[in-house]
């Protein structure tokens, strides 16, 4: 019989699939565990239960949060529900505002920032800003496109086949226009024509090839047929903008229903100006993605180089400074991002990750120098079993982690310290379902679903329960309140330090069994630490199939306050005493088997006190062969 001393040292290389249970050779086998649930992984290998929740305010129902980031004083957190918009600051509500957007339709929300204006898109939805205004607060407003010479420099398209022609009745005034083949819908009403270099708003369609039409000024052709007019670009007829991005003092502006492929420069330094004039060097740009493939247009990235994100490749878009002249455009990956809504890619290090449309990979789409090209590296690889439908992505920098929210109500979540190794997955849980995510002023929030009710709430440390309440009394009290959002929920508390659970909200208090100066409820999560099987290599071949038990587990924590550990013998929970513990815990282990791909030890553990996990220690005994 032989003993085997193993030691785990990290956790850096995350939760690792089922599918990889078989391949103890791999380097992500030694850091990686076979579950972590509501932990975070620390740059140094450790880990530890993840913060609690704050609960900030109920929501009126669905909805997703977004960044508004004015200046580093000034950061606020949007969410945006049915006809709703919701501003938050510091974890207080400051602001409401009307909105135009229905629920059924927020997944479709695009957006950017530039100061303190916010631009939102969306493809069945005319652009509008958000601006924060000192002197009456939060406004939106449908964009307002720049006008010259009495002339609208909206972008215009011409839809219509070129053999189609426009015969006006009159020169000014109110005008019949008489298109030769069909070319007008109802949807044009109250839009604005181009006939030449001339302008016309639709009043009233009569039919598919008449229309009334008021002229701005006075049409230079006259009453000539002409094959030379244009229709707006976006209109109710042919969608709205996709997305949008501020790229080298141009407003870029990537799709619409109608020209899904198709990206629109702003005219340099005049964001709302897309009149292409002579084609000189600071003029509006517009122009499509040509190639093999459907390029709908999902998302554009300012970075080293205009990215645009489609529905089959991703592209850059070159130039210093972009031009009409110098712009070169190359597709460089054929992955290809989400078609059913709008997953805006995140920037991480000057690395853009992005969803693949398959809903099952999460990729970095990164210049490599040693390779002088771009690719794609798929960062999910080893954790798939995590994504389940991702619908929305945030990086929060402090903490180096990006939350991605799933489908099913979980976040998956990547901590990434690229130069020291830590690349480490973990899904995060809560009592409900997570549905949206967004950092603002270096604070993660989410937008949480339980029980058919919403709620806006903070991740915060020092807090071990969610849809939490913290509170000081000046004298030590019994009876607490200000839980009305958890009314006869069971709720988990630590008071005074000592955690308590049993305790049931009535008329939005608590009641403690003994009076206490500070406070924290909220409901409680559990949170899961199962390393994987012990992969050892011996002369004789792998553990699989090969009798052996732990002798001892010696956990080493680091300001831990709770333990509770399956080593065999069922869950036991760890004597700790009062004070945070740091140093070596050895728990007996026991219980013999051959199946060589289970763990030999298991914490799991929803007491709200701190939990830390530096490295473990196993003993092993095998038998000879």
């Amino acid at each position: 019989m032989t003993r085997i001393n193993t030691l785990k040292t990290s956790f850096g290389a995350g939760e690792l699939s089922p599918h990889l249970a078989g391949r103890p050779d791999l380097a992500a086998h030694r850091d990686g565990a076979r579950r972590l649930r509501n932990v975070a992984v620390h740059a140094t290998g450790g880990l530890s239960r993840r913060p609690g929740l704050r609960f900030i305010e109920a929501a009126p129902g669905p909805g997703r949060l977004a960044a508004f980031e004015f200046n580093r004083e000034e950061t606020y957190l949007l969410l945006f529900t049915d006809r709703a918009l919701r501003i938050y600051r510091a974890g207080e509500r400051v602001g409401l505002a009307a909105a135009p957007w229905r629920e059924a339709d927020l997944a479709g929300l695009n957006w950017t920032q530039t100061a303190d204006t916010m631009l939102v898109v969306h493809p069945d939805y005319p652009p509008q800003t958000v601006t924060r205004r000192a002197e009456d607060g939060w406004r939106i407003e449908p964009w307002e496109w720049t006008r010259r010479a009495g002339r609208s420099m909206q972008p215009y398209r011409r839809y219509a086949p070129s053999s189609v022609t426009l015969t006006p009745s009159g020169a000014s005034g109110r005008i019949r226009l008489t298109a030769s083949a069909a070319a007008f819908a109802p949807e044009d009403a109250g839009q604005l024509f181009r006939i030449g270099a001339d302008e016309v708003r639709i009043a009233r369609v009569v039919s598919a090839t008449e229309a009334e039409a008021d002229v701005t000024g006075a049409l230079a052709g006259g009453t000539a047929a002409t094959a030379d007019w244009q229709e707006p670009a976006f209109s109710p007829r042919r969608g709205w903008p996709v997305s949008v991005v501020f790229h080298q003092d141009r407003l870029v502006i990537g799709g619409s229903r109608s020209l899904p492929d198709r990206l629109w420069l702003s005219r340099s330094g005049a964001f709302f100006d897309f009149d292409p004039g002579e084609g000189l060097d600071d003029e509006a740009i517009a122009f499509p993605l040509l190639s093999d493939q459907a390029n709908a247009v999902r998302a554009v990235v300012s970075g080293r180089q205009l990215q645009v994100f489609t529905s089959g490749a991703e592209w850059t878009v070159s130039g210093d400074p972009l031009t009409p002249a110098s712009i070169q455009l190359r597709r460089q990956t054929r992955i290809g991002s989400p078609a059913d809504r709008a997953v805006r890619p995140v920037d991480v290090e000057g690395a853009s990750l992005f969803l693949a449309r398959n809903g099952r990979e999460l990729r970095e789409f990164l210049f490599a120098d040693a390779e002088f090209a771009w690719r794609a590296q798929d960062l999910a690889l080893l954790a798939s079993h995590l994504f389940a439908g991702p619908v929305e992505m945030a990086w929060d920098g402090g903490s180096r982690r990006l939350m991605v929210v799933m489908g099913d109500g979980s976040i998956a979540a990547l901590t990434a310290w690229r130069a020291e190794g830590v690349h480490a997955w973990t899904r995060l849980e809560t009592d409900g379902a997570f549905r949206s995510a967004a950092v603002a002023g270096g604070a993660a929030y989410a937008l949480v679903e339980r029980g058919g009710c919403h709620a806006v709430e903070r991740f915060e440390d020092g807090l071990g329960v969610d849809a939490a309440i913290s509170a000081t009394a000046a004298r030590p009290a019994r009876s607490w309140d200000g839980l009305a959002h958890l009314e006869g929920r069971e709720v988990a508390v630590v008071a005074d330090g000592r955690a308590l659970a049993g305790l049931r909200v009535a008329g939005g208090r608590i009641l403690l069994d003994a009076p206490a100066r500070t406070l924290q409820a909220g409901l409680a999560f559990a949170h899961t630490v199962e390393p994987l099987a012990p992969g050892v290599q011996l002369a004789r071949g792998a553990m699989q199939g090969v009798a052996h038990r732990a002798v001892r587990v010696t956990l080493r924590l680091d300001g831990t306050r709770s333990l509770r550990c399956d080593t065999g013998f069922g869950f036991r929970r760890a004597a700790l005493g009062d004070d945070p513990f740091t140093g070596d815990v050895s728990l007996g282990a026991g219980g013999w088997r051959r199946d060589g791909a289970a763990p030999l030890w298991r914490i799991e553990d929803e007491s709200p006190l701190p939990f830390n996990l530096l490295s473990a220690a196993t003993e092993l005994k095998v038998t000879d062969i």
